[in-house]
């Protein structure tokens, strides 16, 4: 067992995109706005912004572009300390963030075919070959790339999934030229004991930890618990959702992502540094709660 020292972390907080893209109603782009003005303003240095999906696909982030180009997020991707990255399909995708000033973007792949052909309509490995062509050409202009992994444990359509998908994609977009790889149990499925176990395969299989990130549901309740075990075994990289914003619509059953707040204080009483106010998380999350109102319900009953 890696002795875990205790060292900072740092959040990734995904509740602009994850964590709203699977609420019905539409919700303001200028709501979206103040949402990551809050977070900002809380310490979180990493937010993920929105998506450049089809709005067809997710209704929710259809005014990417427009939040993108508003003034205050302009002046927050000018700032080069802090990552923001955006969700991008494909080429297309891309080149919409380009031009409007994103460092970071990422891109997708599930580790299953069932999922795979539900979420982005393509077999895993054309999933892959996607997500090169918007590395390759990213890399072109300089532009840091995030990987995210789904369904690391099950797939709603195919079952358990097998360590060994997992190796394969987490290869493949590292070499490709992702700095980073996000593992997402998409379903919320995982146990402690599956955490390591997959760690474990992964680095035996020569998978630096410093690579990866987490990216836990808490369909039933263990994604703090899986989040700490992912620490022991050598994760520095964790994302997480104000308010536990979250769910995918391609994914029924899967409950939302980890409170960004259960992860705060999580560390906090352990004291590991995450240069993030506590307090601060919490208003928002209040904040966020009474703008969304009876729409929450809708995150905790359904891409990473």
């Amino acid at each position: 067992m890696e002795k875990a020292p205790s060292s900072s972390v740092e959040i990734v907080e995904v509740g602009p995109r994850d964590g709203l893209q699977n609420i019905a109603e539409f919700i303001p782009t200028s709501v979206k706005q103040e949402l990551i003005s809050r977070l900002r303003l809380a310490g979180l240095r990493a937010i993920e912004l929105t998506s450049l999906v089809s709005p067809r696909a997710v209704p929710q982030l259809a005014d990417g572009r427009e939040l993108l180009e508003h003034p205050h997020i302009q002046g927050l991707l000018a700032d080069t300390s802090l990552r923001l990255p955006v969700l991008v399909p494909n080429i297309k995708g891309l080149d919409v963030a380009l031009q409007r000033g994103v460092r970071e973007v990422a891109v997708f792949v599930s580790a299953t075919e069932g999922f795979s052909r539900v979420n982005t309509n393509c077999t895993r490995r054309q999933g892959v070959e996607r997500a090169k062509e918007v590395v390759v050409r990213a890399q072109e202009f300089g532009i840091s790339v995030r990987g995210y992994v789904s369904c690391i444990f099950s797939d709603p359509y195919d079952g358990p999934t097998e360590p060994s998908s997992v190796l394969s994609c987490v290869k493949e977009l590292l070499a490709m030229g992702c700095h980073e790889i996000s593992l997402g149990d998409t379903l919320g499925t995982g146990s402690p004991r599956d955490v390591r176990k997959l760690l474990t395969y992964l680095k035996d299989n020569g998978i630096p930890m410093s690579r990866l990130a987490g990216h836990f549901h808490d369909t039933h309740g263990n994604a703090v618990a899986n989040v700490w075990e992912a620490y022991h075994c050598g994760l520095r990289v964790f994302d997480s959702s104000v308010n536990g914003l979250g769910g995918c619509p391609f994914a029924p059953g899967a409950r939302g992502n980890v409170a960004t707040e259960d992860l705060l204080y999580l560390f906090m009483k352990a004291g590991i540094d995450t240069g993030i106010d506590i307090s601060k998380v919490v208003d928002t999350g209040a904040w966020v709660s009474g703008m969304l109102g009876d729409q929450l319900g809708c995150n905790s009953c359904s891409q990473p």
